[in-house]
């Protein structure tokens, strides 16, 4: 029995969002949930939950829905990995959360087993990279790892793609965002790494993304790990500086909610307005981020020569 099968009809989402716990959810991911012979209890979670105060427009779960059923029908017969640059960016601008928040793994628990569990099954049922990370690897039956429904937020099928898209955004534009979610290193990698939350080192990085001066997964994952090492000497504050986020327009975007249309699906949504990396920030790092991409050890490529901020 396929998990397509187990879940056909059983997926319906409930009319709102809530808050199921941690302990709840690690409870019901037995080897038949994670290998999706077995639908989750729906009417169980559903005791276990918790409604927001806030009834507002924001806490519906269809329009979130409804996005997982369409990312799961346009990538249909693309690798699943493929949906992350399409679905990051429409899932932040669906569900418009302050970082505090997003912050609350209860929510994306109940999205993961309550709203969407056939999407995770979906997207990573079979995975190589889960199966590489010994969820279902050694030629046994292949399985969800159980991060991928409650786990941290880097890890977490719905949230980490909904911290990627506020993380690498550049203020109402999403470009970006679609740009570092089409590489998975920038999920694996460098997503836990606090020194990416300075916007100005996201956006360079990001930057030689789409420039075509990283163009694999291996480059990317060196990239970020100098970047990274460089950091720990470097400060990169004091060389690009970057000015704090308008929270007063954030507010105002997710109040907007209740009269937004859905997010389209063949162009980008609009994030908040709440300020672009300062253009100036990124060229003082880009040729500093340069030469450590030139001296960092990529597979494939010629040794390096030493690099100085290792």
């Amino acid at each position: 029995m396929s998990w397509e099968s187990v879940y056909e009809g059983a997926a319906a989402a409930p009319e709102r969002l809530a808050l199921l716990p941690d302990a709840v959810a690690r409870r019901e991911l037995d080897d038949e949930v994670l290998s999706g012979r077995s639908a989750l209890p729906h009417e169980k979670l559903d005791r276990s939950s918790r409604a927001f105060e806030d009834e507002g427009d924001r806490w519906r779960a269809r329009p979130v829905r409804e996005l997982f059923d369409a990312a799961m029908r346009r990538f249909v017969e693309a690798r699943p990995g493929a949906s992350d640059a399409w679905l990051a960016p429409r899932l932040h601008a669906t569900l418009r959360l302050t970082r505090r928040e997003a912050g609350d793994s209860e929510l994306w628990n109940h999205l993961a087993l309550r709203v969407a569990p056939d999407y995770v099954l979906w997207r990573w049922l079979g995975s190589e990279n889960e199966n590489a990370g010994g969820s279902g690897g050694g030629g046994g039956e292949a399985r969800v790892n159980p991060r991928r429904f409650t786990g941290p937020f880097h890890v977490q099928a719905m949230a980490r793609l909904w911290w990627a898209a506020e993380i690498y955004r550049d203020g109402r534009s999403y470009a970006t965002a679609e740009a570092a979610c089409a590489n998975q290193e920038m999920f694996n990698s460098a997503l836990r790494q606090d020194v990416f939350l300075h916007r100005p080192t996201a956006q360079t990085v990001i930057r030689m993304l789409r420039d075509g001066t990283v163009t694999s997964t291996r480059a990317a994952n060196a990239l970020i790990k100098a970047v990274n090492t460089a950091g720990s000497t470097i400060q990169y504050e004091l060389v690009a500086p970057d000015e704090p986020l308008d929270t007063k327009a954030r507010r105002l975007w997710i109040a907007d909610l209740t009269y937004a249309p859905p997010v389209p699906h063949d162009s980008l949504p609009d994030g908040p307005d709440d300020g672009e990396v300062d253009f100036s920030s990124v060229a003082r790092l880009l040729p500093l981020f340069q030469e450590l991409f030139t001296t960092a050890p990529v597979r494939g490529r010629e040794e390096p020569v030493e690099n100085p901020y290792a």
